[in-house]
């Protein structure tokens, strides 16, 4: 059965759970309670009337409008107080769980208000008095992750109270009240797509003064346990409860047992002579300070080192050129038979260079110019000095010559002639005339 409430029923169970829920006035002064939700919300209609109205009656006066809340003297907000506000169409919602630290410390909260159409601005102060309770905190504290609410949603009187109801109903507690909303956004949370209407999601922890409920424990069933880790949904007997209105993560739910809980205390280290105390004002130094000498220190960290890298710098200087040992004292020092055989091997690598400089070579025929025996005139060779001949055949057939002398040659019988190729040669520049003789006796 789904749990329902009338608006009376809610307001008589708003009461009931001690969450303070208050608007927005100036100089106001809220006293919430250590370990209770805390909600003050900031209304747009309060604050227009601290700016100019249109300038025709007529005109729906609907003004973007944006808080900043900080507190008095600092920039930021104290750690146990969050703000939102969705636009500047909407309204802006203070909320969070003051703890017993902050118990009998005013804590004042300037809102400042910007008007987006007129760039003017309103201030106000609230003074938040928080005060100690001794039921609180309860011991038995439940985390629910609820997948289809934003936190703003969720701080509206009316839908916290039907699920606070629902929570009652499930786990029939004496007390009940609701300790903290966090956004999922702020546990690490991906920011939701703008589709099918995504939430981000909301965690809500609630206390209560009696044990859970054997529904909330179906949760640490090891058959659960096991869908959980397979990111499957448990099964849970009262989900039913809460799925008409809210859709809960069972797997993410949280129960803590504070009596059961081992208090974890670090020590801290004590502060050296440069750390300053939590608590108190800085104090500087006094202006009248005593001169100090640093002669000392230039000459430990300057003149020292370089008096170092000056004698080392003469003593290799030495050792490189003053004692060196130079050609007549090596060559007095070697025996004479090495220094015979050294010089008979400088010798006669030089003769061997120099012979090989003027040995005789037979050039290729293509590279030797033709003599032609009729008319005298030597033709060039086929490729010129220059022409790259490394991947060319050293004797190239007839076939090939482009520039070939024919004479004619005399067969023993019949008036028909045989035409021979001849070139002429040379061996280092002298002519070679033996062939070109004999052509010309044919």
């Amino acid at each position: 059965m789904v749990c329902t409430m009338s608006a009376a029923a809610v307001a008589v169970w708003i009461g009931t759970v001690v969450t303070i829920l208050s608007r927005s006035h100036a100089e106001r002064n809220v006293y919430p309670s250590a370990g209770v939700l805390f909600v003050h919300v900031l209304e747009r209609e309060h604050f227009k009337g601290e700016f100019p109205p249109y300038p025709k009656s007529g005109d729906a006066s609907s003004d973007p409008i944006t808080f900043n809340t900080n507190l008095m003297g600092y920039p930021d907000r104290p750690g146990w107080l969050r703000y939102i506000q969705r636009t500047p169409l909407s309204d802006g919602v203070l909320y969070g769980s003051p703890t017993a630290e902050h118990v009998g410390r005013p804590t004042v909260i300037e809102i400042t208000a910007y008007n987006r159409r007129t760039f003017e601005t309103a201030r106000h102060n609230l003074v938040i008095n928080i005060m100690a309770t001794e039921e609180f905190p309860l011991p038995y504290q439940a985390e629910f992750y609820i997948k289809n609410m934003n936190v703003e949603e969720m701080l509206a009187s009316e839908v916290l109270g039907d699920f606070l109801g629902a929570v009652k109903n499930v786990w029939q507690p004496e007390r009940l009240n609701a300790i903290n909303i966090t956004s999922a956004l702020d546990r690490g949370g991906r920011v939701p797509l703008p589709i099918n209407n995504l939430k981000e999601g909301v965690y809500v922890m609630v206390g209560a003064d009696v044990p859970f409920s054997s529904c909330l424990r179906e949760v640490e069933s090891p058959y659960n346990q096991q869908r959980c880790s397979q990111e499957m949904e448990p099964v849970i007997t009262c989900d039913k409860k809460f799925r008409a209105q809210f859709h809960i993560d069972w797997c993410k739910i949280s129960l803590v047992d504070i009596n059961k809980v081992v208090p974890v205390y670090i020590t801290r280290p004590d502060p050296g002579t440069g750390i300053l105390p939590e608590f108190g004002e800085y104090n500087p130094p006094s202006e009248s300070l005593r001169s100090r000498d640093y002669f000392s220190d230039f000459l430990i960290t300057l003149a020292v080192p370089s008096a170092v890298a000056l004698v080392i710098f003469f003593i290799l200087g030495y050792t490189m050129c003053c004692r060196r040992e130079g050609v007549e004292k090596r060559n007095m020092q070697t025996p004479d038979i090495q220094l015979v055989h050294h010089s008979s091997i400088q010798k006669s690598s030089k003769e061997l260079r120099s012979m090989s400089k003027n040995r005789e070579i037979s050039w290729p025929l293509s590279t030797l110019p033709v003599f032609n025996p009729v008319s005298g005139e030597v033709v060039p060779p086929i490729h010129p000095d220059n022409y790259e001949t490394t991947s060319m055949p050293l004797m190239q057939t007839q076939a090939n010559l482009q520039n070939q002398i024919t004479i004619p040659q005399q067969r023993p019988s019949g008036d028909n002639y045989v035409m021979s190729t001849f070139r002429r040669l040379e061996v280092n520049g002298i002519p070679e005339e033996r062939k070109v003789a004999e052509a010309l006796n044919l």
